[in-house]
C-alpha cells in the first residue's frame, strides 16, 4: 500500500490551507494550462485519480461530463469530497492506486493532479489506465517535475559567483525520495522525465503535449514567491491519447 500521509492530522491540517485547497482550481497557478489540454467533456465518462477534495471532479461535471469516478487513498480526502458534493453522477471511492484495477474500455478521460509521484509502480498503473480507456480516450496528468523532485535542498543556495541556485541531486538515480512537507518523512518516487514519457509510450499511449509549467508575469506579480519556478520547473503536465 502507498504511504497514506494525507490522513496524518498534522499533514492534513497544513495541506488544507494551501491556496489550491482553499480556492480550488482558481488557486492552482497551472490550471489554465491543464484546462486547455483537456478534451471536450460533454457526455464523457471520467476517472479522477487522486481526486482529493473533488475540485476537478465537480468542475468536469459542470462542463457536461456524464459521470465522474473520483479515487483517493485518503479517507479524510474522500470524506471532504463527499461532504462538498451533491451530485449523484459523481462517485467517490477510497482506492490505493498502487494496486488499482479498473473496468476495461470504460472511461473517455483519465485525469490526475499531483498524485503519481507517490506511486511506486508507475508502469503498472499506466497499463491499467490504458486498458480502462476507450479507444479514443485521453489521459491528462500533472506531477512534480523530476528536476524539482531531485532538488537536494529545500532552499536557495548561492554559487561561487553569488548567484542564487537550486541544486539538483542524483537526477539519474531513480527510486524513493523522502522529504519533510507538513509532516516528517513524506515518501515520494523519483523518475526521470525520460522514464515518465517512455512508460507512457511503452503502454501504448501517444503523447500529445508536454508542458513544463512556468508562471506568467501576472501570476508572479500577484504571488511573488512563484518567481522561483522560473529557475527550475516545479510541475510537469502531460497529455496523451489511447490511439
Amino acid at each position: 500500500m502507498a504511504q497514506n500521509i494525507y490522513d496524518n492530522p498534522d499533514f492534513f491540517a497544513g495541506y488544507s490551507q494551501l491556496p489550491r485547497q482553499v480556492h480550488g482550481l482558481d488557486g492552482a497557478p497551472e490550471w489554465h494550462v491543464v484546462r486547455d489540454l483537456l478534451p471536450e467533456l460533454s457526455g464523457k465518462h471520467v476517472v479522477d485519480l487522486g481526486c482529493g477534495f473533488g475540485w476537478a471532479s465537480r468542475w468536469m461535471r459542470e462542463q457536461g461530463a456524464a459521470s465522474v469516478l473520483g479515487l483517493d487513498l485518503s479517507q479524510s480526502m474522500i470524506a471532504r469530497a463527499k461532504a462538498e458534493t451533491a451530485d449523484p453522477a459523481i462517485e467517490y471511492r477510497i482506492a490505493d492506486l498502487d494496486t488499482l484495477d479498473l473496468p476495461k474500455e470504460t472511461f473517455d478521460l483519465a485525469y490526475s493532479a499531483l498524485t503519481f509521484h507517490y506511486i511506486q509502480d508507475f508502469a503498472r498503473l499506466v497499463r491499467v489506465i490504458r486498458e480502462a480507456l476507450v479507444p479514443t480516450g485521453h489521459f491528462v496528468f500533472t506531477i512534480e517535475h523530476p528536476v524539482f523532485m531531485a532538488a537536494a535542498h529545500p532552499h536557495w543556495i548561492k554559487d561561487e559567483d553569488g548567484r542564487q541556485t537550486w541544486p539538483v541531486n542524483g537526477y539519474s538515480v531513480e527510486g524513493q525520495r523522502r522529504t519533510d512537507w507538513f509532516a516528517k518523512d513524506v515518501l515520494k518516487y523519483h523518475r526521470t522525465l525520460g522514464t515518465t514519457l517512455n512508460t507512457l509510450i511503452g503502454a501504448g499511449f501517444d503523447i500529445r503535449r508536454v508542458e513544463e509549467f512556468a508562471p506568467t508575469p501576472g501570476q508572479i506579480e500577484q504571488t511573488p514567491q512563484l518567481a522561483e519556478e522560473l529557475e527550475r520547473p516545479m510541475m510537469l503536465i502531460v497529455s496523451a491519447s489511447a490511439s
